[in-house]
Formats: structure tokens, C-alpha cells, sequence
């Protein structure tokens, strides 16, 4: 059984408003929060995990003329983001820290709903995560906000991969730290417990990088469900589905199979709506028919007239330009060359030119009209001859043979009108057999060498256009609908296991299916081969075997006896196993390698602060105070064993 899933679609709940208590208000709790650039997290030191987890964006709703400015929307206020898509706005360029006035809008959200009411001062230490390497411009203007805007009485930074690698008791004193964060991933060897900051690298592909390609893959694949692929739903792909494939081109290769695609493809269901059904029985939809059929021939009756009016404008016409030709033959100049004016003829060689063309025209008006005349006739004939095709015979054997007939003549008029459907949409195509074809002949008609331009005046030139034109089929005929109609009222009739649905008919939704294959791994190998996105840096692999190069072989072997990856991303299923494996192949022979994913790696930086927050004597000791703020500037920062090196800035 063919397994369908469905897009979660998950709507954000607002927030709610904390309890500011008093042992909150008079203890000077910590607030700690990880500013990062997919998600923030934020809570007190003593809450056992983040009060607010929301996207880290704003949303400025767009001004209605005549309306002041809607209110501004912070991450789980926007409860449908595709719909404000692309009026969010970060504080993030890439994952630093550019637009504090953003930052000043998170900063809002975020004490407001921990329920803090003191007005113009938050009188709380903050312990905030910043960037690996933060640059000293930024780590100043957010100190700078956080002092003036809000008068905190003190701020500790922290590194978030830093402080989660630090919060584990048991971790090495060696080890090479891979952060796989939003939009950037760093790489930072820790060596006797000391970070060698100089040989870190960082490469600018995160979660955001898969998701973005993930959404572009699948509207180029899907482009008629453009609009319902949205970054959201590609987002939840990544997550939930995607994984690591242990060796990409082996499998890459599998997925040529019929049988391992059936097997692994993941089918995704897109929201659809069915249009209403007919609750006509067939009785009521026969007299439907027959009152359309009866306005239809009516409209019908009435174009001879119209047509008769116009045959006999051109007849007149046609006398008189015959009348203008005699003029010239009796050697009337004068009075021909008045009467060409007066037709708007430049020279008498236009005129033979318009007779024909008037004739030509007359020939086809009196063609319609027969054509009119002869059509109920026709039709009436038709339905007879089916009637008669269709009686139904007594005996049993026969009656089985005539239940085949009609079910087969039914098949066969959807095919036809399936094969009719295809090549109308190969000729809206290019370089389509039948496209070609019609350009070949439109090209030879237009290179035709001919001074004047008299084509459709002679009856092979209607042929050349039927030959153009009959590829391109004609749309599904009245006649031919009720043929389809009868048929499959005999066969409900007589066939009990008859129904159209199983009949060739498509089931409800499956124009509106994503069938997700080889995206599923194609997408995650974007870590190791960034190309993939269009980026010339190197790939995950590249970037260890280069850093474990600048060490001695023995402290080499020491980092790579354990690489702990941590960040969202590291959530990837199958990523461990796929970087050991490749790690093996770089290293010498019988070497030691251990992957391993940190405790918690989406929350675990969030925990690492909670635990500084918790330590009074490193919060109190590396915390910038107001005075040192204002006596040493905004970019000092105090190191400690989670937080970046402190070097400043030089004086110009």
C-alpha cells in the first residue's frame, strides 16, 4: 500500500505572558538567551529549559492608504509566515549581529513576555550568546543597546557552540568542534582544553543553505504548485525526511531503479480543493443536455441570416468591381480611373486581386450555410446509428462479449482524448516533434518568395492550414461527450464492479502529489559539496583533513579520536556515520576516529549559558558591569573558557 504523507503546516501559537514573581523581581535572576539567527531562546537561570522559543525575525505588515502603520510582528506573533514572506526582516547578516534597531524590536518581545514591567531598566544580569570571532564593531553596539536602551546591570557573552561543549563534564580535553549552525558551520579544533583560534575555519553553508535549495529543487521540478512549495514546507523536508547518504554516487545510481524508487520515494500530498460534484441523476442530466443542445441549434438558426446578409454584400460588391473591369475593356479610362478611387485602389493590378478575394469569400459563406442546414440532420442520423450499436443483447454469452465492446470503446475514447490533450501541449511546447513540424511549414510559407501576399484566397491554401493545424487536435466535442456519457451509463447499469475512478480516471489529489526521491540525499550533500549551491568553498571533509594538517601527527590523532558535531543541522540523520567513514579514508592507516553528535544540539547552547548564568562566581567575574562599560568601552569583553578572544581594536 502506497503510504501518502501530508505537510504538517504547523500555525506558531502566540506566546503568552510569564509571571514576573517576586522571587524573579527581587533576586536579580539571569536572563539567558540564545540570540541565534534561525531561532531564539530565551528564559530565566532557574527555569529547567527556554520560556520562549521563536524564528528570530519581524514582520512590518504593509501600509493601507489612509490607515496609520500596522503593528509590528516578532516571531510567533506572525502566525502565518509565507504570508509576510518577504516583508521579514533579520537582525542577522548571515550570523552577525548588522541591524540593532531588529534587535531592539527582539529585545522587546523577549522581556516583555518573560513579564518583566519595570519601566525604562531591566534589572537583570543577561548572559547572551554572540558569533564565533564576533567582530568587536558588533559585540559594541549590542553592548551599547543593552546599557543605554535598557540599563542592564550586567552582560556576559558566550559563544553558543562553546558553552555547550563546555557544559558536558565528560567531554575531552581534545577535540575538533564542528558547529552547524543557520547560515554558517565553524570548525574549531580544542586542543588540551584550549581553543586554537588561528587554526578555526568557517564556511558559510548552514541549515538555511539546504532548505534554500531543498525549495528551489522542487518548484523547478514541480513548476505548475509554484506558489504552494513554499520555503516552510521545504524547510520541514529537510527535517523530517532528509538524510545523509553514506556513499553518494552509490546510491545516487540506485535511484535509477524502478523498484528502489518505488521503494524510497516519499509522496507529499499538497492541499487541494475537489470541485462540486453532480448531483443530477442521469435522467436530469440527459434534459440538461437536450435544453442546451435545443439553445445551441437556435443560436444556429439564427447565423444564416446573418450570414445571408453578408453573401449578399459581397455579391454587390463582386457586380460592381466586375461592372469597373468591363469599364476598362470598353476603353472608359477616365471613368475606370474614377471608379478605382473611389474603391480605394491604387492601380488596376489590384483589382483583378479583389475580385478574387471577394469571390473566394462568397464561395465560403454559401459552404457555411449548407454546412448549417445539413448539421441537425447529421447529428440526428448519428444518435440513431448509436442507439442501434448500443442495444443491449438477451443472451448471456453475447452479453458478456457486448460489456467488453463497450467497456473497450470507452477506453479507447480516453485515450484519444489523452493523446488529443499531449500533443495540444507538445505544440505549446518547443522543440517538440509537432512543434517543429508546424514551424517548418509556417517558415516555408513565410520564405515562399511571393512580391505579394495573397495567401488564404485559394482553397489549397485552407489545406496548408488544416495540415498546421491538425496536430494541435480540436477540443473534446459535444458529440463525442455524449458518446463518453452513454457509454458509461450502460456500464453502470450492467457492470456493478464499474466505477470511473478505476477506469483510467485519476484519483482526487494526485496532480497536487510531490513525489520527493533523490532530493532526499541530494540535498544534505550540499556539506560536502557546496558547488552544488553555487559556492566555491570547500566542503566539510576538505576542511578537516586541512585543519588536522597543521597539527603534528600526534596531536592529529588526538583530534580526530573525537570530532563532536553540535548546531541543528547535526540532527541530520546518517551525518555521523557519513563524516567517520569519509574522516577513515584521510587519515593514515588504523587510525582512530570517533564522530560523535553533542547531548541536546539544537538546545545544548541554551544549557551551556543557563550553566555560566548559574555559576555566580564566573558570572559575576566575567560579566561586563555599567562602569566597565563606560570606562572601557563598549567592545571590552572579559574572557573567560566559553567566550571569544578579546583583542582591541587599534586606534587609528
Amino acid at each position: 500500500i502506497m503510504d501518502i504523507l501530508e505537510f504538517k503546516d504547523i500555525k506558531t501559537v502566540p506566546d503568552i505572558v510569564h509571571q514576573y514573581t517576586s522571587n524573579l523581581r527581587n533576586n536579580s535572576i539571569p536572563i539567558v538567551i540564545d540570540n541565534g539567527s534561525y531561532n531564539c531562546r530565551a528564559g530565566w537561570a532557574v527555569s529547567e529549559k527556554p520560556l520562549l522559543i521563536f524564528k528570530n525575525v519581524l514582520a512590518k505588515p504593509r501600509r493601507e492608504r489612509g490607515k496609520k502603520d500596522g503593528e509590528m510582528q516578532v516571531g510567533n506573533d506572525i502566525t502565518n509566515i509565507e504570508a509576510v514572506r518577504f516583508q521579514l526582516k533579520s537582525q542577522f547578516d548571515r550570523n552577525v549581529v548588522t541591524h540593532f534597531e531588529v534587535q531592539e524590536y527582539i529585545f522587546n518581545y523577549t522581556f516583555s513576555h518573560l513579564g518583566i514591567d519595570t519601566e525604562y531598566r531591566v534589572d537583570h544580569p543577561i548572559v547572551i550568546s554572540e558569533p564565533f570571532l564576533n567582530p568587536n564593531y558588533s559585540r559594541a553596539l549590542m553592548s551599547e543597546l543593552l546599557f543605554e536602551c535598557y540599563n542592564v546591570p550586567g552582560v556576559c557573552y558566550a559563544v553558543d557552540c562553546l558553552a555547550s561543549y563546555n557544559r558536558d563534564k565528560n567531554a575531552s580535553m581534545t577535540t575538533l568542534l564542528i558547529s552547524l549552525g543557520q547560515h554558517a558551520t565553524h570548525l574549531v579544533p580544542i586542543l588540551d582544553g584550549q581553543v586554537q583560534w588561528k587554526f578555526s575555519r568557517r564556511l558559510d553553508i548552514g541549515g538555511h543553505h539546504l532548505s534554500a535549495y531543498m525549495h528551489r529543487l522542487l518548484q523547478l521540478k514541480y513548476p505548475a504548485h509554484f506558489n504552494a512549495i513554499t520555503l516552510s514546507r521545504a524547510e520541514e523536508l529537510v527535517h523530517d525526511h532528509c538524510r545523509v547518504s553514506e556513499s553518494f554516487l552509490e546510491e545516487l545510481a540506485l535511484w535509477s531503479d524502478v523498484e528502489y524508487y518505488d521503494a524510497n520515494v516519499i509522496r507529499v500530498q499538497l492541499p487541494y480543493t475537489v470541485g462540486p460534484s453532480s448531483t443530477l441523476t442521469p435522467d436530469q442530466q440527459r434534459e440538461r443536455r437536450r435544453e442546451l443542445k435545443r439553445r445551441f441549434m437556435e443560436i444556429n438558426a439564427r447565423k444564416p441570416l446573418h450570414e445571408t446578409f453578408f453573401l449578399a454584400e459581397d455579391e454587390e460588391q463582386l457586380n460592381q468591381l466586375l461592372a469597373i473591369q468591363d469599364l476598362r475593356e470598353e476603353g472608359e479610362e477616365a471613368e475606370f480611373e474614377k471608379a478605382l478611387s473611389e474603391f480605394g485602389l491604387s492601380n488596376s493590378e489590384e483589382l483583378p486581386k479583389l475580385i478574387g478575394q471577394i469571390q473566394a469569400r462568397i464561395e465560403r459563406t454559401r459552404q457555411k450555410i449548407v454546412t448549417a442546414n445539413t448539421t441537425e440532420d447529421i447529428s440526428e442520423e448519428n444518435k440513431q446509428k448509436t442507439m442501434k450499436q448500443f442495444n443491449t443483447p438477451k443472451d448471456e454469452e453475447d452479453f458478456k462479449i457486448w460489456l467488453d465492446g463497450v467497456r473497450r470503446k470507452r477506453e479507447e475514447l480516453l485515450e484519444w482524448r489523452a493523446a488529443r490533450r499531449q500533443r495540444r501541449q507538445d505544440m505549446a511546447r518547443r522543440r517538440t516533434v509537432a512543434s517543429v513540424e508546424r514551424m517548418r511549414l509556417i517558415s516555408q510559407l513565410a520564405g515562399g518568395g511571393k512580391a505579394d501576399d495573397d495567401f488564404g484566397t485559394r482553397d489549397e491554401d485552407w489545406d496548408v492550414y488544416k495540415v498546421i493545424n491538425k496536430e494541435g487536435g480540436d477540443s473534446d466535442s459535444e458529440e463525442e461527450g455524449e458518446k463518453l456519457l452513454q457509454l458509461e451509463q450502460m456500464l453502470r447499469a450492467h457492470d456493478p464492479s464499474f466505477s470511473t475512478a478505476s477506469q483510467g480516471g485519476e484519483a482526487p489529489g494526485e496532480t497536487h502529489r510531490l513525489h520527493v526521491g533523490v532530493e532526499l540525499i541530494r540535498v544534505p550533500e550540499v556539506l560536502f559539496q557546496p558547488s552544488l549551491v553555487g559556492s566555491d568553498q570547500a566542503g566539510l571533509i576538505d576542511t578537516v583533513e586541512y585543519i588536522l594538517k597543521q597539527f603534528s601527527h600526534k596531536d592529529a590523532e588526538r583530534l580526530a579520536a573525537d570530532i563532536c558535531l553540535c548546531g541543528g543541522s547535526a540532527n541530520l540523520k546518517g551525518l555521523a556515520r557519513r563524516m567517520s567513514r569519509e574522516i577513515i579514508q584521510i587519515r593514515p592507516f588504523k587510525s582512530k576516529v570517533s564522530v560523535r553528535i553533542s547531548k541536546s544540539p539544537s538546545f545544548g547552547g541554551w544549557f551551556g549559558l543557563r550553566d555560566i548564568a548559574l555559576n555566580e562566581n564566573l558570572l559575576s567575574g566575567y560579566s561586563i558591569t555599567s562602569s566597565d562599560y563606560k570606562e572601557k568601552g563598549a567592545e571590552h569583553l572579559k574572557q573567560h573558557r566559553s567566550s571569544n578572544p578579546y583583542f582591541r581594536t587599534p586606534l587609528p
